[in-house]
């Protein structure tokens, strides 16, 4: 994956797939305080499941001993998935390499100076060893889906065309569609910031120096995505280089300075910072730069389109790979021996 945010998400699947909140800890039954399950035997330690819990409730508290039980057994119900594909890798020779753990490691580090790295790991409330860990098991899983799953998908010509014929209507454009990619900037003191600098504007002079200094190294030759992953203030696109997908031309409409700037770019080039305003109230909150990745004017798109081809490709391939990992996870659940002693707890405790 080239995109450094999405390497820490798959680094720490466990700790970003869940929305969690805090609460009071429970009994572990038939396991143990300890223990709070069992997969074919094997411990998932009541440690582990508070690690991640304490970790993603810092900043939002539950509303309800209930809502907090619930989190805790979604933590643990993750903990398992990932203990029944940990075992199947043993089983199939898939476990991480300490060499594949460390190349992710540096690949993940490598846009960081050491202090950087260290301040996300600290905002995060994780050592090394618990980030390593988490990295080994993600790419444990990702083989094991790879090998039984993924390399497994083929869609062939025949599977594009039907869906074509089916779904033509689909690739007929009514308006032009402009493929925009954008870095904001905005001038609230926003705690939450998303980008891999944690670099936050807090005043309106801030932001709009600090967009100023953008569009000099936009203009130096600096990549777009890079600049927009490292800086952008947007929580929705920074992750992804700003990139906004395709946006129909009636829509840029409704913001004319915005749309008069975009028509008169080339696709590769950006616009000068522009205001950033709410759709809803039109006051301006900061400022952005726009990139015109590509334009599709309207009209039909043919089967024989490349590009028509590749998105009916990746969607069936999306599809497919969906449901046989929903097949295949089921299949595990169904071989493994499951003893989820916390759920018993619960369940215990609300009959009583």
């Amino acid at each position: 994956m080239k995109r450094t945010d999405k390497l820490w998400a798959v680094a720490l699947l466990a700790l970003a797939a869940l929305s969690l909140a805090t609460g009071v800890a429970c009994k572990g039954g038939k396991g143990g305080d300890d223990v709070l399950a069992r997969v074919n035997g094997r411990k998932i330690m009541r440690a582990e499941v508070e690690k991640y819990y304490r970790n993603q409730t810092e900043r939002q508290p539950p509303s309800s001993n209930e809502q907090a039980q619930a989190l805790r057994l979604g933590i643990l119900r993750e903990l398992i998935e990932n203990e029944i594909l940990a075992q199947r890798a043993e089983k199939l020779g898939l476990l991480a390499t300490d060499e594949e753990v460390d190349s992710k490691l540096s690949e993940i580090r490598a846009p960081f100076t050491k202090e950087e790295f260290d301040a996300r790991m600290k905002e995060r409330g994780i050592t090394l060893d618990d980030f390593k860990r988490d990295l080994r098991r993600s790419i444990t899983v990702e083989k094991v889906l790879n090998k039984e799953i993924t390399s497994k998908i083929n869609i062939s010509d025949g599977d594009i065309s039907g869906y074509y014929n089916q779904h033509k209507a689909e690739f007929n454009l009514i308006v032009p569609q402009y493929h925009l990619a954008q870095i904001l900037i905005t001038a609230q003191p926003s705690p939450q910031v998303r980008n891999l600098k944690n670099d936050k504007a807090q005043n309106e002079a801030e932001a709009k120096k600090k967009v100023q200094m953008l569009q000099s190294r936009l203009e130096s030759g600096e990549d777009f995505a890079t600049v927009a992953m490292n800086y952008s203030e947007d929580p929705d696109t920074s992750a992804t280089g700003g990139d906004l997908g395709f946006i129909p031309e009636s829509s840029l409409q409704s913001d004319r300075q915005a749309f008069e700037a975009i028509g008169k770019l080339k696709p590769g080039t950006f616009t000068p910072p522009l205001p950033a305003a709410d759709n809803g109230t039109h006051q301006i909150f900061g400022y952005r730069i726009i990139k015109l990745i590509s334009k599709e004017p309207a009209g039909q798109r043919e089967l024989n389109d490349p590009r028509v081809q590749q998105a009916i490709r990746e969607q069936l391939r999306d599809r497919r790979e969906q449901l046989l990992k929903s097949a295949y996870y089921e299949s595990l659940h169904n071989s493994a021996s499951i003893e989820n002693y916390l759920a018993d707890q619960v369940l215990k405790a609300t009959a009583q």
